[in-house]
């Protein structure tokens, strides 16, 4: 037999048969499905910039006219694959974004684990919003330091548990220890926004460090798609901007801003960031050449239009009970139980629309949602019509 055969027919673990078992019996079970050409109400692509033939072919003229004519990077960044376009691009990012520093990591998982596993140290406390992504979550857990997830959202319960732990570690005598606040500006599967001016003070006052994920707030909120944490004036007082190129930017990859002293740091101990191969050169250009676009497109305003034409026929339909209350592209419909909440998508995508489930664990149990993404290029005319059937499978 060959070790190809072999290999084929290899039995997965009982006990992971089991696993994958239940997760269908609980209307769990995850699959990967291809495009379609149905109206997309589902992708992280904003502004359409994925689909723009003129950053394409910017970003592709540059590789010409500068005689870059390699596929890959090579190696990690810190042995051969650290392309001349790295120092470009985060000069870039710094100059948009208002930073010291900036160091780009491969993607947004990438660099949240980089960052939550590698900065806050033992003895040190982390405090983050219970709906949190996943990859802060991982690398906290990475970390050795204590953690503590606070109510989604709620400035009063985030200080009561500083008030208990912190109290808690003076009256043990922990010795000296920091302590991190992490949240999102804009949440991806609520679609909603913390107070972050609140948040940026009370971390001042007390000298403490807050983190903020921007991923779905750039290329959306602010002059340009800043985000919001510029667009409220508050980036001074933030310890770490996470941004991602993947959502608004419609390319790949992510960066971490700050200081210069925090991405020496991140430089020398983010194992994300170390044992990794670069990005290749022409990620890098198309990132460049996304932001030059933000600084010219229409497609912000026309983003802005849909989501205040989305929220107003939620009104006009009677529907504003079962959305979650956001200003951003995600707008999110409560639907319980996995089964009935993957049954009414399959029936919007039978109608032409591409509108996903988000299934439990992915959000806590009886908050399952429809979970609808809007984009610049949606017109009024498809976003009265999803609304309407909406409408039409609630009555029914």
């Amino acid at each position: 037999m060959s070790n190809f055969a072999y290999f084929c027919y290899m039995k997965l673990p009982n006990k992971l048969i089991s696993k994958l078992e239940k997760r269908k019996e609980n209307n769990r079970f995850r699959l990967l499905n291809t495009s379609t050409d149905l109206i997309d109400f589902s992708s992280n692509d904003y502004l359409g910039f994925s689909r723009s033939k003129k950053i394409f072919e910017a970003s592709h003229q540059y590789l010409i006219d500068n005689n870059i004519c390699e596929n890959g990077s090579t190696g990690s960044r810190l042995l051969s694959g650290n392309h001349l376009l790295y120092n470009y691009a985060e000069d870039m990012l710094c100059q948009f974004h208002a930073s010291e520093a900036g160091l780009i990591f491969n993607s947004g998982y990438d660099a949240n684990v980089g960052f939550f596993s590698s900065i806050p140290q033992r003895g040190d406390i982390v405090f983050y919003d219970e709906l949190i992504h996943a990859s802060i979550r991982d690398g906290i857990t990475m970390s050795n330091a204590t953690s503590y997830k606070f109510k989604h959202n709620s400035l009063q319960d985030l200080k009561d548990k500083i008030f208990r732990f912190i109290e808690n570690c003076k009256n043990n005598e922990a010795g000296s220890f920091e302590v991190y606040i992490v949240t999102e500006s804009v949440f991806s599967m609520d679609g909603d926004s913390p107070n972050l001016k609140a948040l940026a003070d009370l971390c001042s006052i007390n000298n403490y460090h807050l983190i903020v994920d921007e991923a779905h707030a750039v290329g959306v909120f602010g002059k340009k798609g800043v985000g919001l944490i510029q667009s409220l004036g508050i980036e001074h007082q933030i310890f770490a901007r996470i941004i991602t190129f993947g959502k608004a930017l419609g390319c790949h990859g992510a960066a971490i801003l700050g200081s210069k002293e925090l991405k020496q740091y991140l430089t020398n101990f983010a194992r994300s960031f170390i044992y990794t191969t670069a990005l290749p050169p022409h990620t890098l250009v198309t990132i460049t050449e996304a932001y030059k676009e933000l600084l010219i497109t229409e497609e912000i305003e026309n983003l802005r239009n849909n989501i205040s034409f989305f929220k107003k026929e939620i009104q006009e339909n009677n529907l504003q009970q079962y959305f979650i209350e956001g200003q951003s592209a995600i707008q999110s419909c409560l639907i319980s139980e996995n089964g009935h909440v993957k049954k009414m998508a399959y029936q919007f995508q039978d109608k032409g629309f591409d509108v996903k489930p988000i299934l439990s664990p992915t959000v806590p149990k009886e908050l399952e949602r429809l979970r609808f993404c809007l984009h610049s290029y949606n017109s009024h005319k498809e976003i009265r019509e999803v609304l309407q059937l909406l409408l039409l499978l609630y009555n029914r």
